[in-house]
């Protein structure tokens, strides 16, 4: 039981998880004009994306540690545990939260057509820009993203 109970919080923190790939669009941006800016990737490394704290995971953490805590001891010795199950559980699951979220993303450098030189981190596989790449950043709504 407490397999699944861990295995279905796993799930539902990384259903919340969005694209933020260059081929990704949120449906805000449907339909909204787009700047379009050319230029030339300088430079591509790996790095990582720190994951989410939604509070979720804390808190599915909190009633699992509560619940299974509660199991320990009788009497004064289950609210002990309880007490103590709530918070480590918070703990862990702010924790298992984060991890699950986390993720690597690429840091694009971009040397733009007017010299002016960006710096992009999005979703990509690793190969799928290089240096000396021509590509275009589309622009709007306070986000840009790199494509072909």
């Amino acid at each position: 039981m407490r397999s699944f109970v861990l295995l279905l919080s796993v799930v539902l923190l990384a259903g919340c998880a969005s694209g933020q790939s260059g081929d990704v669009y949120s449906r805000d941006q449907a339909r909204r004009e787009m700047s379009v800016r050319k230029g030339v990737v300088e430079s591509v490394r790996v790095v990582s994306v720190e994951g989410t704290k939604t509070g979720l995971g804390g808190i599915s953490g909190a009633a699992i540690g509560g619940i299974a805590g509660s199991n320990l001891g009788g009497g004064k010795g289950q609210i002990v545990g309880a007490i103590i199950g709530v918070v480590a559980g918070s703990l862990a699951g702010g924790a298992i939260e984060e991890n699950v979220t986390k993720k690597q993303a690429l840091e694009i450098t971009v040397e733009l057509e007017g010299g002016k030189t960006v710096v992009i981190v999005q979703d990509a596989q690793p190969g799928e820009f290089r240096a000396g790449d021509h590509v275009r950043l589309v622009s709007g709504g306070g986000e840009t993203r790199v494509t072909r």
